[in-house]
């Protein structure tokens, strides 16, 4: 049996993800309106480690109740001040992911929150870029085709892929048809402005909802992509 894996933490010994006292953490959340979620029963992540046929591309991001990520001047102080539960069940995500895949903006976000370390040790981490740029002992930087990567990820065994962001990579991915799940925590916040989740495009997928779930004052929604 695999063992659980602890998401990694900060400069100061509190989980990254989750910033200022288990609140949501920057590009991890999804929307929703609590009113569904009476009735509902919580979705549960599973993680199955045996075929690499089964390893999935996950959409796993926070956004307001507009739909957005971030400000224009990519701030998340929105985010930081919503009360959420626990660590609003990103350990339980991050348990059955093994590769994160983000956009250069978002990894030079990352690296300016005054981290101790890089926090995706334990998964490969690859990041999208413009300009050529070696490797390093954390990420390997990608100026291909996104299909290619997710191909070639697909033909190797392990957990899911976790599509972190920014907004362009996920538009990007929506547009291929490449990502499998959608996992969105809304937080109760109207930007009216800033870097949507959903960019306009050629691009038209139909979703099943699979549940949702409260942490709190963020509300998460789950649905699979219909192929």
């Amino acid at each position: 049996m695999i063992k659980s894996r602890k998401p990694p933490t900060g400069h100061n010994g509190k989980r990254l993800l989750f910033l200022k006292n288990g609140k949501q953490p920057a590009n991890l959340f999804p929307l929703s309106n609590q009113m569904y979620i009476v009735k509902m029963e919580p979705i549960r992540y599973e993680r199955d480690d045996s075929m690499a046929s089964d390893r999935k591309v996950v959409l796993f991001i926070a956004a307001t109740l507009d739909g957005y990520i971030a400000t224009t001047d990519d701030s998340l102080e929105w985010l930081f001040k919503v009360e959420g539960e626990g660590d609003n069940g990103i350990s339980e995500f991050y348990d059955t992911v093994d590769t994160v895949i983000m956009g250069r903006r978002t990894y030079d976000w990352l690296l300016d929150q005054k981290i101790e370390e890089f926090p995706y040790k334990d998964c490969d981490c690859y990041v999208y870029t413009r300009s050529d740029m070696p490797d390093n002992e954390d990420v390997k930087f990608i100026n291909g085709q996104t299909s290619e990567l997710i191909h070639s990820l697909r033909e190797k065994e392990g957990r899911n892929i976790w599509i972190m962001g920014g907004g362009e990579l996920i538009h990007e991915y929506l547009q291929q048809g490449l990502v499998d799940e959608i996992t969105v925590t809304v937080a109760p916040v109207i930007l009216g402005d800033g870097i949507p989740l959903f960019r306009n495009g050629d691009y038209h997928h139909e979703l099943e909802f699979k549940g949702a779930r409260e942490f709190n004052q963020f509300v998460e929604l789950n649905y699979t992509v219909k192929k």
